[in-house]
């Protein structure tokens, strides 16, 4: 008795809870399936007793009353009937009811208590052995020790070993038991307190200690946190479920994961705002160029008419059409008047032009022709001025290759270009043209002696109005506008203008267009 005592004492209280909850339900299945069992035989019995009354009130002498307790058991064989004495008639409890069977007398029928209490009694049985088998295994899950034993956690503790990051296994109930060196280093000072048998809640105070948790994510299989350090570090801590009802825990340091990340973010952050700034400055620029280029048109319109009537009121004087001047002075200042207009005219048309390219208000007229005869047709027209600056003006070989594009613009382009050449190059010198073909396009390549150019005037050869030098703009005439129109017109017909140009060795330019312009060289609006 004693033992028993002692053994129930060592019991859990949740378990007897349980013990408790699986008896008294066993009970109350019982009481309820007695009550029912019996209501139902009841019924049963009530509803027999009526058929058989019907069926037997005129029966005759001539039915057996072995026939008739045969139709009873035909009823339902849980069911007894046996004559009644007629001085016991209508003397029957609630569990049997009396049957008149005409001519044969009177019978009792009665409902089976023993094989109703036999069912009851099974099923209580079943019950019973529920609850007990509940209790066996509460009981069962509470007393089975949950740390593995000495082998295994030695067995557990060589292989996180081995691990090169923080790892601890936890029981269901949250007792540690095994981690490696990797996690307690991670305790903050704490590690010879943390070892197999702590609580887990131990172990979470001493890694938290001056800093704070963030969770990053929980889902069925996992949980991952954060753990942020005054020091600035950053433990990423991954909770898991393992088979056995326990749990995993997974300590990693990212604090520098964390750092090249903030890195990146700023990083980012600066690309952001400086593309911002780019997309601004290039909307501020593509918006004062327009302004440029339309002014520029105007003041184009605006200046030529003026100018004619200047040209042309000089031409008229200069002829003495109502009268001498007198003086031969005159003359010679109205024809200077007269070239000095038709220069300021000339750079004003190029300026319109070039005004006109930039903004997209020129409409090339495509048409195919020979990249040769376009060539010999530019050669032939500055073959003159080549002479008399003393130059030689050369071809290359034929390249037998067609374009299609604006012929009068391409020859434009390339008499700016020689135009350019010939101005810059010295008496003695040599200004060759060349085209080249290739599979996708033509290459158009005009070449000079001259006295060539650096980086830093290469680069503001690109800019309209702009020569390579202070020099040249005293030196020689003109606007500067003759490489900024030939890459226009190139642009515009799809291609690509570029410089290539050594002090005192010469300046090549190479012009490539493509072979077919219909994709490239469409008409474009203002």
């Amino acid at each position: 008795m004693a033992s028993w005592v002692a053994a129930a004492g060592k019991v859990p209280s949740p378990t007897l809870a349980i013990g408790l909850i699986a008896v008294i339900s066993a009970s109350l299945f019982v009481v309820y399936d007695n009550a029912r069992s019996f209501d139902e035989a009841k019924q049963r019995l009530q509803l027999v007793a009526r058929s058989l009354d019907a069926e037997f009130a005129h029966a005759d002498a001539s039915i057996k009353q072995a026939a008739l307790l045969q139709r009873v058991s035909d009823f339902d064989r849980s069911l007894l009937a046996t004559p009644l004495p007629a001085a016991a008639t209508g003397q029957t409890d609630s569990l049997s009811a009396a049957v008149e069977a005409g001519a044969l007398g009177s019978f009792t029928l009665s409902v089976d208590r023993g094989a109703t209490l036999v069912g009851i009694w099974g099923r209580g049985l079943v019950a019973f052995a529920a609850a007990l088998a509940v209790f066996v295994l509460a009981f069962r899950r509470r007393i089975v020790p949950s740390m593995p034993s000495p082998g295994e956690v030695q067995r557990l503790k060589d292989f996180v070993a081995t691990i090169p990051f923080g790892v601890a296994m936890w029981t269901r109930a949250g007792s540690m038991v095994v981690c490696n060196d990797h996690y307690v280093a991670r305790l903050n000072g704490g590690g010879p307190q943390i070892g197999p048998g702590r609580s887990y809640q131990d172990a979470v105070k001493l890694l938290t200690r001056g800093g704070y948790i963030r969770l990053v994510n929980e889902g069925e299989n996992n949980r991952i946190l954060e753990l942020h350090r005054e020091d600035g570090s950053c433990l990423l801590i991954d909770e898991r479920p393992l088979g056995g009802g326990g749990f995993v825990t997974l300590v990693t340091d990212i604090t520098e994961r964390k750092r090249t990340d903030l890195l990146l973010n700023a990083i980012q952050e600066e690309q952001r705002q400086l593309a911002r700034r780019y997309h601004e400055e290039k909307l501020k620029a593509e918006a004062a160029s327009r302004a440029k280029t339309s002014f520029l048109a105007h003041l184009s319109h605006d200046i030529r008419t003026p100018l004619n009537h200047i040209i042309g009121f000089a031409e008229l004087i200069g002829q003495q059409t109502y009268g001498p001047l007198g003086d031969a002075r005159y003359r010679s200042y109205v024809e200077m008047i007269k070239s000095s207009g038709e220069k300021l005219l000339a750079s004003f048309a190029t300026i319109l032009d070039l005004a006109e390219l930039e903004g997209g208000r020129t409409t090339l007229h495509e048409e195919r022709f020979g990249v040769d005869e376009v060539l010999v047709a530019v050669t032939r027209r500055f073959s003159a001025q080549a002479g008399r600056a003393g130059l030689a003006l050369a071809i290359g070989g034929p390249c037998d290759a067609r374009l299609f594009a604006d012929r009068f613009c391409i020859e434009r382009m390339l008499g700016n270009i020689i135009e350019n050449a010939i101005r810059f190059t010295p008496s003695g010198g040599k200004v060759t043209l060349a085209a080249y073909a290739a599979r996708d396009g033509v290459v158009l390549e005009i070449s000079d002696t001259g006295i060539g150019m650096n980086d830093e005037q290469l680069a503001k050869l690109s800019q309209p109005f702009v020569f390579g030098d202070a020099a040249f703009t005293r030196a020689h005439d003109g606007a500067g506008l003759g490489i900024a129109i030939s890459r226009a017109i190139a642009e515009l017909s799809g291609g690509r203008l570029a410089i290539d140009s050594s002090p005192a060795l010469g300046t090549t330019v190479a012009i490539s267009l493509p072979a077919r312009g219909d994709a490239s060289t469409t008409v474009r609006a203002a």
